[in-house]
């Protein structure tokens, strides 16, 4: 799924980069061919003026006067041999000193733009008019063109991207939600099977005791199975004291770890700590984030679970003195699939962040972790 979303991103990245690209190059094309043009009008206006200024009283000047008046799109500036402004075409009219300055401003312009086009009004050459000349309205057009188009791109680039990550998303999430649900079938077979040896141990009283320590693992499955069965579905919440709860997943996780860890919790007495919760959820996530804290420890340190209230919210923390997370995985470690373990699926995190944040309207976070002294995670809940 992965790579397929990958390659959807590649192809979008490499088609709008030909479009933009392949529109950038007609473009300049396009602009030189329309600029060539341009000066080709310029140049006739020009001749079509130098005829008008030189013509005798007999001479028809109709086609140059036809050809003065159809320029219409290219602004020009027309100064004497002394480089003084005698005239203007197609600009806004000049009424005040300020105006003439910005007269003065195009004309250096278009001088920058194009080579000016002179005209002789006589024989020897001594009177010339120039005609500085700038572009017109459509060729500034064909040339920002791309650039609009590339902005088109680039939004469309972004808006496709962030469809294809959420529809990402969320089939990962379906993925491990269907996941989840085929774990909690496949253990039910085992279960029921158990749950009939369970009743022919208890018919002997030599094996009486071993049936009631299988009879604790056997809940702990039925337990896990019903976890994993309430992924995926919206679970019904109730209102649970975090203060009774969470020493419960703490005993259970510390009879199974090493003697040399120590695992604290830290609460006020007499507070509840109650929140609207799923207590089979929260229960995993809890056991889960103190696993995690034991696999940090490789086996010797300490464990903290505080318990506070922050204004209306109940906070419980989970810190350790193990090894830290790096601060380059930090970003990753919510990931599904993501894991540093040597045997693991990289869904602990995932599945926990979603039970806190999607059926709790929580938070689950990393509080603080620094390299080589431990990790803080916190959970987050709105107080009842």
């Amino acid at each position: 799924m992965f790579r397929l979303a990958w390659d959807w991103r590649t192809f979008l990245t490499v088609l709008a980069v030909a479009v933009v690209t392949a529109s950038i190059v007609y473009s300049r094309y396009l602009a030189g061919r329309i600029a060539t043009e341009e000066r080709r009008k310029v140049e006739e206006w020009a001749q079509a003026q130098q005829y008008i200024a030189r013509a005798g009283p007999e001479q028809d000047i109709l086609f140059a006067s036809l050809l003065v008046a159809d320029q219409t799109s290219i602004p020009v500036i027309e100064t004497d041999e002394r480089d003084s402004i005698t005239g203007y075409h197609n600009i806004e009219p000049v009424f005040s000193s300020a105006d003439t300055v910005r007269l003065r401003r195009l004309q250096t312009s278009y001088a920058a733009e194009h080579s000016p086009i002179v005209t002789y009004l006589d024989t020897g050459r001594t009177r010339f008019n120039r005609y500085y000349y700038g572009e017109s309205s459509l060729l500034r057009q064909v040339r920002y063109y791309p650039f609009v188009q590339l902005a088109v791109a680039a939004l469309f680039l972004v808006v496709a991207l962030i469809s294809l990550a959420a529809r990402h998303r969320a089939d990962q999430e379906r993925l491990w939600a269907a996941l989840a649900k085929e774990t909690a079938h496949q253990l039910g077979t085992p279960l029921s099977a158990l749950e009939g040896w369970m009743v022919m141990l208890r018919e002997s009283p030599a094996d009486a005791g071993l049936a009631d320590e299988m009879g604790k693992d056997l809940e702990r499955l039925k337990r896990v199975s019903e976890r994993f069965s309430r992924i995926g579905s919206a679970p019904r919440l109730e209102p649970t004291a975090l203060g009774a709860l969470v020493p419960l997943a703490v005993d259970y996780v510390r009879k199974r770890a090493s003697a040399k860890v120590n695992i604290a919790v830290q609460l006020e007495e007499g507070d509840a700590y109650r929140v609207m919760a799923s207590p089979p959820l929260f229960e995993w996530v809890v056991e889960n984030l103190l696993r995690n804290a034991l696999d940090a420890l490789e086996g010797r340190g300490e464990v903290t679970v505080r318990l506070y209230r922050l204004a209306d919210d109940v906070c419980v923390e989970v810190t350790d003195t193990g090894k830290g997370i790096p601060r380059a995985d930090l970003e990753r470690i919510f990931r599904p699939g993501f894991t540093t373990k040597k045997r693991g699926w990289g869904l602990g995190l995932t599945l926990s962040r979603r039970i806190i944040e999607q059926y709790h309207a929580g938070r689950l976070t990393v509080r603080a972790s620094e390299s080589g002294r431990g990790s803080t995670f916190g959970i987050t809940l709105k107080g009842c």
